[in-house]
C-alpha cells in the first residue's frame, strides 16, 4: 500500500512539473555558459545596449520595457509588459543573449 501511495505522489509531482506555465520564457535562447549575478541597479531604458533592445524587439515584438537594471557583470534585468496585459522579467547580457535564472 505504501508503494502505491508513493508511486501516486511521484506521478503527480512529475506531471505537475511538466504542466507548469511557460509564459514569456518560450522565446528565450539561453547562453549556456552564462551565470547570472545579482545586485542589479536600476538604469534608464535609453542606456540599454542596442543589442539588448534589438533582442527584445525580435523575441517580444509587442513588449514595452518598463524598467531596466544592470549589474557589475554587464548583465541586464528587464521588466517587460506585453500588449495583451502579460508581464514578466527577462535577463540578457550586453550582446542581447538571453540568460536563464
Amino acid at each position: 500500500m505504501k508503494n502505491l501511495i508513493l508511486a501516486t505522489v511521484l506521478s503527480f509531482v512529475g506531471l505537475s512539473a511538466m504542466a507548469q506555465d511557460v509564459s514569456m520564457n518560450e522565446a528565450e535562447a539561453v547562453a549556456p555558459e552564462a551565470t547570472l549575478i545579482q545586485d542589479f541597479q536600476e538604469i534608464d531604458v535609453a542606456d540599454l545596449p542596442a543589442a539588448v533592445i534589438t533582442a527584445v524587439k525580435k523575441d517580444y515584438p509587442t513588449a514595452t520595457i518598463n524598467k531596466a537594471y544592470k549589474n557589475e557583470s554587464n548583465q541586464f534585468k528587464l521588466e517587460l509588459s506585453l500588449k495583451d496585459g502579460a508581464s514578466g522579467t527577462v535577463y540578457a547580457d550586453a550582446e542581447g543573449n538571453w540568460i536563464e535564472l
